[in-house]
């Protein structure tokens, strides 16, 4: 099987790859594979009576599948460099907005329409954090939620399923240099194209790390950010959400100087579980449609752990974390903060007394048990940071669960055209280590789609 461009990966840098180039390039033989499921066949098991927790299905609906691991995300779209990866690095800081602004303007186009584009610009509360030791990042963000995010990837997948060969269910097994282009072997087929586009997203760390060392390309090392997600009455932190939105809020801890961030606040939304190869971690959403909407809040705090030499594996140590999470609870496990600054677990018993209704079925626990001193002394830290201009976020039925990871791949040696040694191989999205949002893994695809058109 032959194509001019072979995309390994449908999340949303191969998504706005393929679209891109069926709008420039409508004669291009294109093909993506998929590891995951289509769009329709992306159902988690988790239904909170029969199955309470994740059984480890062999292919991940939350994580991998048409739209990636985005596609039940929150459905949150930052137009901003100040977040969300590195991308203006390689492109500039111009082309990176531009590319963002294009990615809203087509998701508006194919579904999202009517939804909000909110903006810290000319807000009050960025004196208010100021003010109190924090710092407010600047951004736009279109919020979507999670029912109009998927209206958004069913419009988008009838749009490019037939002009675009799809293989779902196909995990690529290799990528290799051959005269002319290159060779992708999947489920013992093997399939040539001139130039290849790879956006595997976070889940594909482990086989981008294979493919970097089996290629010769260079990677460096990059960060893991651990930490727990916060769950609340939805009343804390309205007067943030109702006018922000999303608030990425940065605070530096006095005992070590960490930087502790605000991640993926979902206001009235829901806490889920993730699995990551095997691993349980936990993670939130929240839905556009007021029926959908719950009374809480929920948002990650986490910290950036960033290795030196001669430590490498940033991932590894993340894993380990969210390994003995999952030996001591079984999976995600929930704890008053109440309990935790008490120094004592939370129980059933206390659960049950508190006056915030958990909205995922998690163990309750002991996160001391878990976390290393450092990364929970700044979360504790940073909550009673927030309180000041979120007061109720350090009350005793604040509920954290954990562990959060934030595995980032390793940072791959690309160019500007986001090419790699390899003439025609592209590396995008957040598989490339550069990027760590739907945004600007979107604009990636998008920019990396028109240099292929231009050669």
């Amino acid at each position: 099987m032959q194509y001019d461009v072979i995309i390994i990966g449908a999340g949303p840098g191969g998504i706005f790859s393929a679209y891109e180039l069926t709008r420039l390039k409508p004669e291009m033989r294109i093909a993506v594979f998929e590891a995951g499921h289509p769009l329709s066949k992306r159902h988690c098991p988790i239904d909170g009576e029969k199955i309470k927790t994740c059984i480890g299905c062999k292919s991940c609906s939350i994580m991998s599948g048409f739209g990636g691991a985005g596609a039940f995300s929150d459905g949150k779209y930052n137009i901003t460099n100040d977040f969300g990866g590195t991308l203006y690095e390689y492109i500039g800081k111009a082309k990176a907005l531009e590319l963002m602004r294009y990615v809203d303007e087509i998701n508006v186009r194919y579904g999202g329409a009517g939804t909000k584009l909110y903006s810290t610009a000319g807000t009050k509360f960025k004196k208010l954090c100021i003010q109190n030791n924090l710092h407010l990042l600047n951004a736009s963000v279109r919020h979507l939620g999670t029912d109009i995010n998927y209206v958004v990837l069913e419009n988008l997948y009838a749009e490019l399923r037939e002009k675009v060969d799809f293989f779902f269910d196909t995990p690529v097994e290799s990528v290799h240099v051959v005269e002319g282009g290159y060779q992708v072997r999947a489920k013992g087929q093997d399939y040539v194209c001139k130039d290849c586009v790879i956006s595997v997203g976070r889940i594909g760390s482990k086989w981008m790390e294979r493919v970097c060392k089996e290629l010769d390309i260079p990677t460096k090392s990059n960060r893991v950010d651990i930490g727990v997600r916060v769950e609340l009455p939805a009343e804390v932190f309205s007067h943030l959400t109702d006018e922000l939105y999303e608030s990425k809020i940065v605070y530096r801890t006095e005992k070590y100087g960490d930087l502790v961030r605000t991640f993926c606040m979902n206001p009235r939304g829901a806490v889920v579980n993730e699995n990551t190869n095997g691993i349980i971690t936990v993670n939130g959403h929240s839905y556009e449609d007021p029926a959908r909407q719950t009374e809480n809040t929920n948002f990650a705090l986490l910290v950036a752990k960033h290795f030196s030499e001669p430590f490498k594996d940033s991932n590894g140590y993340g894993e380990s974390i969210a390994r003995l999470s999952n030996m001591l609870g079984g999976g995600v496990i929930v704890q008053r903060f109440g309990d935790l600054i008490r120094g004592r677990r939370s129980n059933a018993d206390r659960m049950r007394d508190s006056f915030l209704t958990p909205t995922l079925n998690a163990t309750p626990g002991d996160l001391s048990l878990v976390l290393p001193k450092r990364i929970l002394d700044g979360i504790i830290e940073m909550i009673y940071a927030l309180d000041k201009v979120a007061p109720g976020t350090a009350n005793d039925d604040t509920l954290l669960y954990g562990v959060e990871v934030k595995f980032y791949n390793m940072e791959v040696a690309v160019n500007e055209r986001l090419q790699t040694r390899y003439d025609g191989l592209y590396i995008i999205g957040d598989g490339s280590g550069i990027t760590h949002s739907l945004s600007h893994a979107s604009a990636s695809g998008v920019h990396v789609a028109r240099a292929i058109a231009e050669n």
